[in-house]
């Protein structure tokens, strides 16, 4: 090699700040891990959102009079649909951190020569391209059996790809921290589930007492909901540029941590 004129350092980038293909390849994967089983993946959260509002309209919806000037089951349905979001973007990421962590094959992950930024961006494709599936397949049933059509549908848009991204970091936190099923579990059971029914997903927050609704103006999901029912029905408890501004500072800090933990191989490498 010296008498060609030039040298190959050991261990250098050879593919120019970005390594594309393997970025591309880590997203794929992400994305075939859900596409294989989409009955579980896809198919499973349209049914429990179609049977919350079924229920909801069965228990309360025809006695329940206008929330935000809408019928009940118009106001219900954004929020069902963003909780659902947020739900499968958080399972995508940190089951298939947990999963790879427990099987001991996360090794084939953090091998190759991809940076920590590369494997981050790779983990969310995955995330946003599930919950955003989700989202088209239960906007579409809403359009067809209620008859809602978004009234703002890039802004319904924004709000479902910022929020997948959102709960998609804090599933890879969640998974880098996490090494067994149980300490997943209780993750999920114990933030992420209360972030989701405690954010106006079933009521109007202005119905709350004004401590209450202090509390939930700090929880980022509430202008994630807020975001995506004036996307869907035109109005909302809060303006949607704060939401949007709220929104985006919590997923750059979720995503910021998500980056240090992968950068760093925390919890990740002996």
């Amino acid at each position: 090699m010296a008498d060609r004129g030039y040298q190959v350092e050991l261990g250098a980038r050879r593919f120019g700040q970005v390594n594309w293909l393997g970025l591309k390849a880590l997203a794929w994967r992400e994305v075939k891990r859900f596409l294989v089983v989409w009955t579980q993946t896809l198919l499973a959260p349209l049914v429990t959102a179609a049977l919350f509002l079924m229920i909801f309209n069965i228990a309360i919806g025809p006695k329940r009079g206008d929330v935000m000037g809408v019928p009940f089951l118009t106001f219900l349905a954004p929020g069902i649909m963003m909780m659902t979001v947020i739900q499968n973007a958080f399972a995508n990421t940190s089951s298939s951190i947990v999963i790879a962590k427990v099987q001991g094959n996360i090794v084939d992950t953090l091998m190759p020569p991809l940076s920590g930024l590369e494997i981050l961006l790779g983990y969310l494709a995955g995330a946003v391209a599930r919950g955003t599936l989700v989202a088209l397949g239960i906007g579409l049933g809403l359009m067809a059996v209620l008859q809602i059509v978004p009234a703002h549908p890039l802004t319904a848009l924004l709000f479902i790809v910022l929020g997948a991204t959102f709960l998609g970091g804090l599933g890879i936190v969640a998974g880098v921290f996490a090494d067994k099923f149980d300490q997943m579990a209780a993750i999920t059971n114990f933030i992420v589930t209360p972030l989701a029914f405690l954010s106006g997903t079933f009521y109007s927050v202005e119905a709350l007492p004004p401590v209450l609704k202090a509390i939930s103006h700090l929880n980022p999901v509430f202008y994630l909901i807020d975001g995506v029912r004036f996307g869907v029905i035109g109005t909302s408890d809060s303006p949607p540029l704060l939401g949007l501004a709220v929104c985006g500072g919590a997923t750059f800090a979720v995503c910021l941590l998500a980056w240090v933990m992968l950068r760093t191989g925390y919890r990740l490498k002996p």
